[in-house]
């Protein structure tokens, strides 16, 4: 691997850089050689709610750590608060990471944050993570490709955003891929489920709902479409949690028999 300075943009000297990191889907151990390096030598760490307390660990351990996390439901402070606040760091001339829950170009909201940072004339480097929703249902045994089942999947947002119209058309993105893999998505899922049974789909399809994946908190329901909402609610499921429906979902059977899932000790079912 090159050195840090050797990767770093050609302007990078005459202020700080901001490093884009993807954390991962939860488990700190799935968090990317080059994130961790990053973090490592990082002055200062603004991290977002997604991230684990153990991976901060690896953290220098004398950065400074801002918490500038979002909870549905919580007074949070707002995107153009968190793209101010790190223009600010980068002027300073100090080196920061951005530490983001998954990968920050997967319904995390890194391009706003490099769209600001640009504009503002601070370096920005995105380091890629793994994302959620291929993570977090392989590590319930649930493949979202497999041939023969699934040879198309969608990652969809359940939470367009607030005074934003939903960019998913429900009814139709069940019948255009084998499996569609939803962020954000429990607090509408009956309405999710509902849109998905008028366009069409089988209310048999067999379909997942997974919280705090990868970490050692992980729970899980497995249901048909047409029952999944009612045994969300039996089971107190709490966010965050990816949805996965189709095909592949039956799958867990076959996968967990014939591969370890390779997951934290303490993994709730």
């Amino acid at each position: 691997m090159k050195p840090l300075k050797d990767r770093l943009p050609p302007d990078a000297g005459q202020v700080g850089t901001v490093y884009l990191v993807g954390a991962g889907p939860g488990d700190p151990e799935l968090l990317t050689l080059r994130g961790a390096q990053l973090l490592a030598e990082a002055e200062v760490v603004v991290y977002d709610a997604l991230v684990h307390e153990e991976g901060l660990r690896l953290s220098h351990p004398h950065a400074d750590l801002v918490f500038m996390g979002k909870r549905a439901g919580c007074k949070s402070p707002t995107q153009p608060e968190i793209n101010e606040r790190l223009i600010a760091l980068g002027r300073s001339g100090k080196m920061v990471v951005r530490l983001k829950g998954g990968d920050p170009f997967v319904f995390g909201r890194g391009g706003e944050e490099v769209t600001a940072l640009s504009a503002a004339g601070i370096p920005c480097v995105v380091i890629p993570g793994v994302t959620a929703g291929v993570a977090v249902p392989a590590s319930l045994g649930i493949p979202v490709t497999h041939r023969g089942t699934a040879g198309s999947v969608a990652f969809v947002t359940g939470h367009p955003g607030k005074g934003l119209p939903d960019p998913v058309a429900w009814g139709k993105v069940v019948h255009a891929v084998d499996t569609v893999v939803i962020y954000m998505g429990i607090t509408r899922l009956r309405d999710i489920v509902a849109a998905m049974l008028d366009g069409g789909a089988d209310p048999e399809t067999p379909a997942a709902v997974i919280a705090h994946g990868t970490t050692g908190a992980q729970r899980h329901v497995i249901a048909p479409l047409a029952e999944l909402a009612g045994a969300v609610e039996r089971k107190a499921i709490p966010t965050p949690a990816i949805i996965v429906v189709g095909k592949v979902v039956a799958e867990r059977e076959t996968f967990t028999t014939l591969a370890t899932v390779a997951l934290p000790t303490g993994v709730l079912g």
